[in-house]
């Protein structure tokens, strides 16, 4: 007899994690690590987790070295806690706004402080990525810290159906690539742009912006140094750097297409996070481009993946 289909899991909402009683609403004239406090001692009473200090210190520290606003009048400071079975919630709202970072920047007025459990490292960025909602209108934050009641605050999450994602893909993890080159660029500004930028490897587009390889700086050495003279025991017939006066007379009149390298670690926007860890193990890489169809657009180096999951 065949077995009944298996039910499908719901997706879990936002609103799982925390209740009316957990919304202060209307928080005006707080300093920031104040606000922070009040929260966590909040969550504490409401949820008996015990330590508040050492929690409080954890998140202000996390505060003073990474910026927790996602968007403009936005801001989830976190921290992973033992014991935890499942992340807990406290919503804030301001209608005057709160300075988050001492060198200035616009004012926050929704507040949502995150606790996650230590080992389940994937719900503070599906939780980010079902709060895409409001980070999509520039009034929400400003709307909603308008509102007098928890309630009111409550049905306004409820309404917005944020949901969290079943999985956390490359999309959530990839940051905008700082450098791009393109395959008609010269070997001179490939140089430039490792000596000037500190790299090691380039992605290379073409004037579509399709990705269509990478420029190393060890493909630039194997530029100046061919296979041949590596095999060589004796290097003293060059040692004056001749090869490397060849290229810079040509640095100018050779092209990245001539030198790039076609392989590289790359996946699909959308695919899990597990495939980055795998496609970057593979290759025994330190960093995977993620791609738009043949588009490029981002990069995760293997550090900030590795902060992603272990740390942040």
């Amino acid at each position: 007899m065949n077995k009944p289909p298996e039910k499908q899991k719901s997706a879990l909402k936002l609103t799982t994690f925390f209740g009316e009683e957990d919304i202060l609403v209307q928080q005006e004239n707080l300093h920031r690590n104040a606000l922070i406090r009040l929260m966590l001692e909040h969550l504490s009473k409401r949820h008996g987790f015990g330590d508040v200090d050492a929690y409080y210190n954890a998140v202000i520290e996390r505060e003073n070295t990474e910026n927790t606003i996602i968007a403009d009048g936005i801001a989830v400071p976190h921290g992973r806690i033992d014991g935890l079975s499942k992340p807990l919630v406290c919503v804030a709202t301001s209608e005057e706004g709160i300075q988050f970072h001492a060198g200035g920047g616009k004012p926050v007025h929704l507040v949502l402080i995150v606790l996650i459990p230590r080992d389940q490292p994937a719900f503070y960025l599906q939780i980010l990525r079902a709060l895409a909602t409001i980070m999509r209108d520039p009034d929400a934050p400003k709307d909603v810290a308008m509102m007098k009641t928890a309630h009111e605050v409550m049905k306004y999450f409820e309404r917005s159906g944020m949901t969290l994602p079943s999985h956390i893909c490359a999309a959530d993890i990839m940051v905008e690539p700082s450098i791009v080159l393109h395959n008609n660029d010269s070997l001179k500004t490939a140089i430039d742009c490792f000596i000037s930028k500190n790299v090691s490897e380039i992605p290379v587009v073409d004037r579509d912006g399709d990705m269509v390889g990478v420029v190393s700086a060890g493909a630039l050495l194997r530029v100046c140094l061919p296979d041949y003279l590596l095999w060589m025991s004796d290097l003293s017939p060059i040692i004056n750097f001749e090869p490397f006066a060849n290229v810079l007379r040509k640095e100018q009149s050779a092209w990245l297409s001539d030198i790039l390298v076609t392989t590289y670690s790359g996946v699909q926007v959308e695919a899990p996070a597990v495939s980055v860890a795998a496609e970057l193990t593979r290759n025994n890489s330190s960093r995977c481009y993620v791609l738009n169809d043949k588009k490029l657009v981002g990069v995760i180096d293997l550090p900030v993946f590795l902060n992603k999951v272990f740390r942040e």
